[in-house]
Formats: structure tokens, sequence, C-alpha cells
């Protein structure tokens, strides 16, 4: 993995850390990777003025990436247990979660369903070279077997239900992090695997992107 340079943009990035402080993002180890972690580099170039806002930001294909503190929430509520060796990410979209997961967790595997968004965040992450994960074009409602089980799995998606599959895949004591509900409405769930029966925590009202089945080809 690697540290990033996080001599640009630093007032705003620093302003930011204070706006996530004040929600109630305490680790520390999270709040120093969004610290050095250019969010820029992961939006279009008319959008990367707005980078370090604490908003969600549409990328191509009609998707988005989450807003920091969504993302510093799910980071955070799936480091309670420790340090993780394998994690899951389903929806890579432009790779700026899974660079975040890159700096605290040894290993992170990440499947994306569009095909141009996974090429774009393969390009992102190999020039700011970070090099612990896998990157797969894939149907994310499957999950990706061949590396399971893992510590954790994060959903950047909606799902409507919480896909059997994720679950199958998580390690006892693992944890999935999922928003799922309606179109506009959903709770980001915490979900701990307990030697096969599983524990439900709801962090937060959410707005995601659809989880869809199947891929998209280029």
């Amino acid at each position: 993995m690697s540290i990033i340079d996080p001599s640009q943009n630093q007032q705003a990035r620093l302003q930011l850390i204070e706006q996530l402080k004040r929600k109630g993002i305490r680790n520390l180890a999270v709040l120093d990777v969004i610290a050095k972690i250019p969010r820029h580099k992961f939006l279009p170039t008319t959008n990367a003025i707005y980078a370090y806002e604490d908003h969600a930001q549409a990328i191509d294909c009609g998707q988005t990436i989450s807003q920091p503190f969504v993302v510093a929430l799910m980071t955070q509520a799936l480091l309670e247990s420790g340090t993780l060796e394998n994690v899951l990410e389903i929806g890579t979209g432009s790779g700026y979660q899974t660079a975040i997961l890159s700096q605290v967790c040894q290993h992170v595997y990440s499947v994306e369903r569009i095909e141009t968004l996974h090429q774009q965040a393969q390009v992102t992450l190999e020039n700011l070279n970070i090099n612990n994960i896998k990157l797969r074009h894939g149907d994310g409602t499957q999950g990706w077997p061949e590396h399971a089980p893992y510590d954790g799995i994060i959903v950047t998606a909606a799902a409507k239900e919480i896909p059997e599959a994720l679950l199958e895949q998580l390690t006892i004591d693992g944890r999935l992090i999922i928003p799922v509900g309606r179109q506009y409405v959903q709770d980001l769930l915490l979900i701990t695997n307990k030697a096969g029966s599983y524990v439900i925590k709801n962090l937060d009202s959410v707005v995601f992107v659809p989880l869809l089945p199947g891929i998209e080809k280029s």
C-alpha cells in the first residue's frame, strides 16, 4: 500500500476532517487516511473543485462517489473489531472507498459491474501506487467467492434485501455493511456473523444508487 502525499488542497482537507469529527468520526486511522487520500483524483475534472466538501458527487455512468462522512462511517464501523486482513468491496465506482480501505486493511478485493468504471478505477489506483488491491469486473451481488471468506464486506449500492451470497462469504465475527431499502431512503446496516446467526445494527439513514445484478460492458 502507499501513503498519499496530502500537500495539495491542505486547508480544504483539514476543514473536512474537522467536519467529520463533529459528526462523530473518532477512529484516528480513518481520519488520517481521509486526510491523505486525494479525493479530487477520483472525480471528473469538472467536479474536482468540490472534492473536499462533505457531499456526494457525480461521476461517470450515472453513478456517484459517496459523501466523505458516509465513507468514514462505513470504514469506522468495519474497523471496530480491529485491523482486518481480507476485505471485499461491492461497487468499486471511482475507486475512492477502495483507496481508503487499502490503507487500513491488509488485502482489498473490489467488484464493479460497470466496465467503464472498473477500467477508470484501475488506472486511478495504479497511478497512486496502491498495490494491495485486486479489482474485478463482475456481478457484485455474487461477491467474489474465490477469495472468501472475508473479515469485512462493504457494499456501496443499495439492496432491496441482503444478498445471501455475501452473508455466506463472511468469516465468523465478520462484518457486512450494506444500505438496504427503497430508492430514496435506506438504512445503513452493520451485520455481524455470529456463527451462522446475524446481529444487525442500524448505523444511519443514507441514499445510495441501487445494487443491480449482472454486468455492463463498455
